[in-house]
């Protein structure tokens, strides 16, 4: 079976995991094929109109993908993620979602913290934490198969920074993962 011809991916960050979503737009047969995580969610073949838009979703999360003519042989792909673009659903997650990666007794760990509610998410579950105020901030206690942990969050000293938080796993920090929200396409001709 021959590669597929993926003409946009997107990963979207999400409190349980990340997701990477692949669209493929066949112009010469008019298939247009959305897969999330590599699982197909949605196949059409023949279509005779190139350009529409086509509905999925991630969990509850309802995703739009608009394909547009540009020019005369090309096509632009833009995601929506609850009806909002990539870009701005992107930022709000920034706002709402502090990530991490890390490796602990051989195990890979993805650790989220839900800014908002104070939970940790790790791998997708979440787990138990307990919670003191320190001076010049607080301190999230948790552990990772029995490896302890804290997140601190104190303030930036900058309104606009707002509140800063950091992982450490056996008093070694971890570099906040940053999440490129990776979002490419190429056009079809």
């Amino acid at each position: 079976m021959p590669e597929p011809n993926v003409s946009a991916t997107w990963t979207i960050s999400l409190q349980k995991q990340v997701h990477k979503v692949e669209f493929e737009h066949g112009t010469t047969f008019g298939r247009r094929v959305i897969r999330v995580d590599g699982k197909e969610v949605l196949r059409r073949e023949w279509m005779f109109k190139l350009v529409g838009k086509e509905n999925f979703n991630i969990g509850k999360i309802l995703c739009e993908i608009s394909i547009e003519a540009v020019g005369t042989s090309g096509y632009e792909y833009t995601l929506h993620v609850n009806g909002k673009t990539f870009e701005k659903f992107k930022q709000e997650q920034d706002k709402k979602l502090q990530s991490w990666e890390t490796t602990t007794g051989g195990h890979e760990w993805r650790v989220v913290l839900y800014k908002e509610t104070m939970e940790v998410w790790a791998n997708g579950t979440i787990i138990a934490t307990a919670g003191e105020f320190v001076e010049g901030g607080s301190l999230t206690h948790c552990e990772l198969n029995s490896t302890p942990c804290r997140i601190t969050t104190k303030s930036s000293g900058n309104k606009k920074t707002g509140l800063i938080h950091t992982l450490y796993v056996n008093n070694t920090i971890v570099p906040s993962k940053i999440d490129d929200g990776q979002a490419s396409s190429s056009s079809s001709s």
